[in-house]
């Protein structure tokens, strides 16, 4: 373990402890955020103090080094000619104390290694409290010149005979010997080097993008009036911003049927491809062989091992960035302002890579296990390790996007079972052997993640919540917030609905502030297969299709996008993506009396029924600077407006005050009356039949804004990728305003 850690431990436990006695209470918003950094720092460096021994001696912290590649190339040359020291002695002692063995191996480091003798000397102090000097080494040395004998020369010499007397080195064989330890450990080396290099790709990546987005935040001038030019625009119009072909983003590409994906942007593309690039060129690159190796006397074995060994390494050194990339609690989502889905995307090309080097890995040690030593196929580690093999297999198969579509809980559960099967076997593959280093992190990310995911649970609480089936499409889940927690505009939160049948599952969903309480949250969910479907169906059987349901709510995840630093920020929603939307516009409307912010709201519609779970927000935009445009693409379905019950229509004849007293077939006939209602209620907002032209939208609030103009979206897959198209095609637009692009849109699966 790590004892720095262990006293770091110590110290914040003591700093903490008298913040987790104060009552609740008594503790302001200054104790609590006090408090969770405290707990989390002492999670980590807790998890760092009980880091395994075979971790810190193994890589990436230590490697080989010339130091070993000299001895063991020395010993492994001498130990192929004769024998020094009775059995029992190990090799290390035996040149120590043997004056005829440590004059043979001075010439092999004299003449081999020079550089490494006081390494050598080094050894005998730590290893066996023997004190060597380097005159004592030049003493031995000499000795080796004066008396050393060629082995073929003594007469009825046995190998298992010790002998007394330095034995003649053959000066070519002593160079070879070198060449072999230097591609053999040094492989090990470089890789783990290699293995560095790969790791510090993406800290450059990450670094670039969170100096580009917090720039966005804290210099929201420089990007206004500045940054607009010829290459500004070219970037982002080419590189950063479009997809990575046509409009395919967010929706899903078709691909030999069972092999549907969805294709990441342009940049994210690059960034990928570089880095799959950069892991090829690193598996072979400086790989040697030496003709007459004394180690791989073939040399297709040698380039087996040493391709098989840098697989191994650079697969090992990604692993828990692998594991960072898929957790909800990724500092790296703050650090780089990069979204969760963002990070999905990362984290599945990676595995695929990862996957590629595995496989690799196997193969090729396969291959030379079975032709050079068929017997340890059996050996535990390997046994360990095809475990692994099969788990990645599975994991690759089973995270097709056809099937986690198709059966998503069924999707995630097994996920994580296989991946926790992945990761302990290949932590007792290599538990005897160099990089348990890595999967002890790897695994340590993972628990801490589920930490922080369960400490959430339980700062929430779990309440029960009010929830309500309405317009038959969605459900309404007002959930009251503990005092402490903290509303994002545009975050989102996990439910878990704590009925026998699903409480194990959750499901993501963005949220507001409920109007009349702001001690709640309200949750739009639309009505869809699984735990959606089940609720539907029990909330339809309840009187007014609503009633209480305990919960867990863990979150609050994501932020708000940077565009209250815009002079026109637009945002264009489609069904149930509006909360999000409609939360992050209506905070920023709060405070556009002193911004004087223009501020633009589009949301699309199937049916004029949508109104209906979403009205009271609606009403409430009335009376902001909010420019609000509903568009329905389907004006003429006319399905579950007899559930209207606004003023205008109440006021206006009695028989249609409750549900229960409608008339269902009078009602068909008071659907026109109803809309007309509707749009006389919500005078403030413009509504137009049919689907929008993205385009249009995109280019009149440009020109409409006084300067700079962001567009914000969330909704459906389609409309996302063409509002992105839009922005795309009109960054290069005639009056040199700066046009920023924002989704919120979180694809998972």
């Amino acid at each position: 373990m790590y004892i720095w850690a262990v006293y770091t431990s110590l110290v914040i436990l003591a700093v903490a402890t008298p913040l987790l006695v104060i009552p609740a209470k008594f503790q302001n918003s200054s104790v609590r955020a006090t408090k969770v950094v405290l707990c989390i720092c002492f999670v980590i460096s807790a998890m760092i103090a009980l880091t395994p021994e075979a971790a810190v001696n193994g890589a990436p912290m230590h490697k080989y080094g010339q130091a070993s590649i000299a001895f063991l190339g020395c010993n492994y040359q001498i130990s192929l000619t004769t024998t020094f020291c009775p059995e029992g002695i190990v090799s290390q002692e035996c040149y120590c104390k043997n004056s005829n063995a440590l004059a043979t191996i001075s010439h092999c480091y004299k003449y081999g290694h020079p550089q490494e003798i006081n390494s050598f000397l080094g050894m005998c102090q730590s290893m066996f409290n023997i004190s060597l000097t380097e005159s004592e080494f030049e003493e031995a040395h000499d000795n080796y010149l004066r008396s050393a004998k060629n082995i073929s020369e003594i007469v009825d010499y046995s190998p298992s005979k010790l002998v007394d007397f330095p034995v003649r080195l053959i000066d070519s064989e002593i160079v070879l010997f070198r060449s072999a330890y230097q591609n053999f450990l040094g492989n090990y080396d470089v890789s783990v080097d290699y293995g560095a290099y790969v790791v510090l790709y993406w800290i450059v990546v990450f670094t670039i993008a969170a100096i580009g987005n917090w720039s966005k935040v804290i210099f929201p001038d420089l990007y206004r009036n500045f940054l607009t030019g010829p290459f500004s625009n070219w970037f982002r119009r080419t590189i950063s911003l479009p997809a990575t072909r046509g409009k395919y983003k967010t929706n899903e590409k078709k691909f030999l049927v069972v092999l549907d994906m969805l294709v990441p942007t342009r940049a994210e593309t690059i960034i990928l491809i570089t880095f799959g690039s950069m892991c090829t060129y690193l598996l072979v690159y400086n790989i040697n062989y030496v003709e007459g190796d004394p180690l791989f006397h073939e040399k297709k074995y040698a380039i087996l091992r040493y391709v098989a060994v840098r697989a191994s390494i650079l697969t090992s050194s990604l692993m828990p960035l692998l594991i960072l990339f898929g957790g909800r609690n990724n500092f790296l989502q703050w650090y780089t302002r990069w979204d969760y889905s963002t990070f999905i995307t990362l984290h599945r090309w990676l595995s695929r890579i990862v996957f590629v080097m595995v496989m690799i890995h196997v193969l090729f040690y396969t291959k030379l296990i079975k032709e050079r030593n068929p017997d340890r196929i059996n050996e535990p580690y390997i046994r360990w390790g095809a475990l692994a093999t099969w788990s990645g297999i599975l994991i690759m198969i089973q995270g097709l996007l056809v099937l986690r579509r198709k059966w998503y809980e069924v999707f995630l559960l097994v996920h994580i079972i296989l991946a926790a099967v992945f990761i302990f076997g290949a932590w007792l593959h290599v538990k005897d052997l160099y990089c348990v280093w890595f999967y002890y992190y790897t695994s340590m990310l993972w628990l801490f993640d589920r930490i922080v995911r369960v400490g959430r649970l339980f700062s929430f609480g779990f309440p029960e919540a009010q929830v309500q089936l309405i317009a038959n499409e969605t459900l309404k889940v007002i959930v009251p917030k503990p005092d402490h927690w903290e509303a994002v505009p545009g975050g989102h939160v996990f439910i878990h609905f704590l009925r026998f049948s699903c409480f194990w599952q959750s499901h993501p969903f963005t949220y507001t502030i409920d109007l009349d309480d702001p001690a709640n949250i309200v949750l739009f969910v639309k009505v869809k297969q699984g735990v959606t479907s089940s609720l539907y169906e029990y909330l339809k059987s309840h009187p007014g299709k609503s009633t209480s349901i305990r919960v867990a709510i863990e979150g609050s995840y994501g932020e708000k996008t940077p565009a209250s630093r815009y002079d026109s920020a637009i945002f264009v929603a489609g069904g149930n993506g509006i909360p999000g939307i409609y939360a992050e516009v209506y905070e920023l409307a709060k405070r556009s009396n002193f911004t004087k912010q223009n501020l633009k709201l589009t949301w699309v519609i199937r049916e004029y029924r949508s109104l209906l779970w979403f009205y009271d927000e609606l009403v409430s935009l009335k009376g902001t600077n909010i420019d609000t445009t509903i568009c329905v693409t389907k004006p003429n379905s006319h399905g579950y407006l007899e559930e209207y019950d606004g003023p205008l229509l109440s006021s206006n004849t009695t028989r249609y005050n409750t549900f229960e007293s409608r008339n269902l077939t009078e009602m068909g006939s008071m659907r026109p009356e109803i809309i007309s209602a509707i749009k006389t209620d919500l005078s403030h907002i413009q509504f137009r039949e049919g689907r929008p032209h993205i385009d249009t939208l995109v280019k009149q609030a440009t020109k409409e804004s006084p300067g700079s103009a962001c567009f914000v979206t969330c909704g459906h897959p389609v409309m996302v990728d063409e509002l992105r198209s839009a922005v795309v095609e009109n960054i290069n637009n005639s009056d040199r305003k700066r046009v920023d692009y924002f989704e919120q849109l979180q694809v998972w699966a």
